[in-house]
């Protein structure tokens, strides 16, 4: 998920309950939320593939999440200890309480990535498989929504933080305008989504204005953790009505084909619990396509995508020794590759790509990569 989805659910914990383990634990809470991520360090000590090589790992597991749970605690005690030493007052943090708080919050961050289809490796160093939720897409405005504003009519006391969430409230919606100048299936739930924003933002500077956040405390807070439990548990039941969707549309594809099914994911879109990408892997071949829950009854118009075979598959192998490909591939849920099989003379360029956010020849981010080669000598 987004950082700013991670700092709510630390700060939410925090006022739900774990601030009382000890001063400082709202701070240490929403830092520990967001630690995970320091692995983007890897970006100065490298390229984009070294950052897509270690993103998402050992930070991620649950070695590294306890190792973020006790490492936070330990600086805000070693900061607090020098200033109560310049100040000549006693260190007021109950350590006990801090290192729990800290690994409350530290857990959350690789449970909610584990949520969307980009996936977790929780085992590292032993074991590097992915685990995918496949619940909620890696932005989501509901979660935004739900958290913020209970964080917001919590937290705002001060004129400096009314400041800082009008900030944050105001980047949080050009995000989501932005998102609806796309097309296809899902841009009708983005419009819908922004009309949510809107109006319930309105509805949330209300209450501050009247001063109705008074009355809550730790019990809003609570609630708000459970309704985000709740949403995940709405969109599971989505989830697996869409994978019965794409296993029988999958199944279907290969049957025409004559090919056999290996497997299928069925996997988010854009704040929308209808509508789904589905990609299908076959002994052939790898299909993609996007439908919407409930609406039709035709089966949805699936692009292929064939796998490499006889010489596109020798250029592709020589391909996948390249530095950039191996970390894509050690990252892609589903890596197809396409190369020129035909008059390959001098260089060729083998193109690849994860099916789960582009195709070979597309070019996004970390998702794609052409690697030229010497085509071999006839």
């Amino acid at each position: 998920m987004d950082n700013l989805a991670h700092s709510l659910v630390g700060l939410t914990a925090a006022k739900a309950g774990l601030e009382k383990l000890s001063p400082g634990a709202t701070t240490v809470c929403v830092v520990s939320a967001n630690l995970a991520d320091a692995d983007f360090i890897s970006l100065f000590f490298g390229d984009r593939w070294t950052l897509l090589q270690y993103h998402r790992g050992i930070t991620h597991s649950i070695v590294g999440t306890l190792a973020i749970g006790l490492v936070a605690p330990v600086v805000a005690l070693f900061i607090e200890r020098i200033a109560a030493r310049a100040r000549a007052r006693k260190p007021r943090i109950r350590p006990g309480g801090l290192f729990l708080a800290s690994l409350i919050a530290a857990a959350t961050h690789p449970i909610l990535d584990w949520t969307n289809n980009y996936g977790v490796r929780p085992f590292l160093p032993w074991s590097p498989r992915w685990f995918y939720g496949d619940l909620v897409f890696i932005v989501d405005p509901y979660i935004w929504l739900g958290l913020g504003a209970v964080a917001f009519l919590l937290t705002s006391d001060k004129r400096w933080k009314l400041i800082g969430w009008a900030v944050i409230g105001l980047i949080a919606t050009a995000v989501i305008s932005a998102a609806t100048r796309q097309s296809g299936p899902g841009f009708t739930a983005v419009k819908v989504a922004l009309t949510i924003w809107v109006i319930a933002i309105s509805g949330v500077i209300a209450l501050r204005w009247l001063g109705k956040q008074q009355g809550l405390g730790r019990r809003a807070a609570f609630t708000a953790l459970v309704a985000l439990v709740f949403y995940w548990g709405v969109l599971a039941a989505a989830h697996a009505a869409g994978a019965r969707r794409t296993l029988e549309v999958a199944e279907k594809i290969a049957a025409n084909n004559g090919e056999q099914l290996l497997r299928t994911a069925t996997m988010p879109t854009e704040v929308s619990p209808l509508s789904w990408q589905a990609v299908a892997e076959t002994n052939l071949a790898v299909y993609r396509f996007t439908f919407i829950l409930g609406v039709g009854f035709s089966d949805p118009q699936a692009t292929r995508f064939p796998k490499p075979a006889g010489l596109e598959q020798q250029l592709v192998s020589v391909a996948e020794r390249d530095r950039r490909a191996r970390a894509l591939l050690g990252f892609a849920r589903f890596p197809i590759a396409r190369a020129p099989s035909d008059n390959c003379v001098g260089q060729a360029l083998v193109q690849f790509a994860d099916l789960r956010y582009t195709e070979p020849g597309r070019g996004r981010g970390n998702f794609s990569v052409n690697v030229p080669i010497d085509c071999p000598s006839q």
